[in-house]
């Protein structure tokens, strides 16, 4: 038994249903479905519709061919995932393992040269940005932990000259204050000139005591830590973080010897992750080559995946 929300098909004799699942899977047959829904609010297929979607027949041997290559392929692409998804979960399990049990003796406001928000109000205006200039920093940049480029704002060097007490630098840690809060990322160095906006906390580490790489991992896995943030943002209406509380945070300062041994592992964990990260593209592109191929009938009796 299944819901209202989904059409269950029974392949006959003539239609290996791997072979059809590949099939449908395909982008270009997902495109082709999204044209046969009918529904204003909520879009539905139709079991008529469905039943009227053209479907090549090779024999069934070289449907279930087909369909072996492409299974095959996309175990290569589960097995990346979840190297992936291993290398993902290091850097936390490194940092527990080191620093979990690592009282937290100090605050950020004690181990920062200094820490600062974005402009507020009329100080920035969305109609300030322009396409190219200086960068300007936001939650997208930092919301999945990792520091990315999503779409870019820029301010004129003029306008910079008026903000430039914002000014983030190569090895801040950036912290979401507003929205998706608590995420954390580190300013990678070739960010260029830039500032933050009023959503952000910016800290500037004294190395004296914590490395940049280091604070980020106590922000987001140092159990005083994380306790000292859900207490601040627990009953609000809408979470929000302000830099008093992120000052105030409780942090773990061992020594500087073991806080640089840490941002190894990482940065060497980080390296083997952009290495899958490209095979797993190139696993991608030779699925869609292969499903591209498959249903246009090119597959040679040697191919394999």
């Amino acid at each position: 038994m299944c819901s209202t929300d989904i059409l269950p098909m029974l392949p006959g004799d003539a239609l290996d249903r791997g072979y059809l699942t590949w099939f449908l899977l395909q982008p270009s047959m997902v495109e082709y479905a999204s044209t046969r829904t009918s529904g204003a609010n909520l879009p539905r297929l139709s079991p008529s519709a469905l039943a009227a979607f053209p479907v090549p027949l090779p024999p069934i041997e070289e449907q279930r061919r087909i369909a072996a290559i492409l299974d095959a392929a996309d175990t290569i692409r589960a097995k990346r995932r979840e190297q992936l998804a291993h290398l993902d979960g290091l850097p936390q399990a490194t940092f527990q393992a080191m620093f979990s049990k690592t009282r937290a003796t100090m605050t950020v406001g004690d181990v920062a040269a200094a820490t600062r928000t974005g402009p507020f109000g009329s100080q920035l205006l969305h109609s300030e940005f322009v396409e190219d200039g200086i960068a300007v920093l936001g939650l997208d940049n930092v919301v999945g932990n990792e520091f990315t480029w999503a779409g870019r704002r820029y301010i004129t060097p003029e306008k910079y000259a008026a903000l430039v007490r914002y000014t983030v630098t190569p090895g801040d840690v950036l912290i979401s204050i507003m929205g998706t809060t608590g995420r954390c990322v580190v300013v990678p160095s070739d960010v260029g000139a830039a500032i933050n906006t009023k959503h952000i906390c910016a800290v500037t580490p004294d190395r004296r005591h914590v490395l940049p790489e280091f604070l980020r991992a106590a922000f987001l896995w140092h159990p005083e830590s994380r306790q000292h943030l859900a207490r601040q943002t627990k009953g609000s209406i809408m979470a929000g973080l302000n830099m008093g509380i992120i000052r105030a945070m409780p942090v773990p300062v061992p020594p500087l010897d073991l806080q640089q041994e840490f941002a190894a592992k990482v940065e060497e964990i980080n390296a083997r992750r952009a290495v899958v990260e490209r095979a797993l593209a190139l696993d991608d592109e030779l699925f869609t080559s292969l499903q591209s191929r498959a249903f246009a009938d090119q597959l040679s009796g040697n191919e394999t995946a």
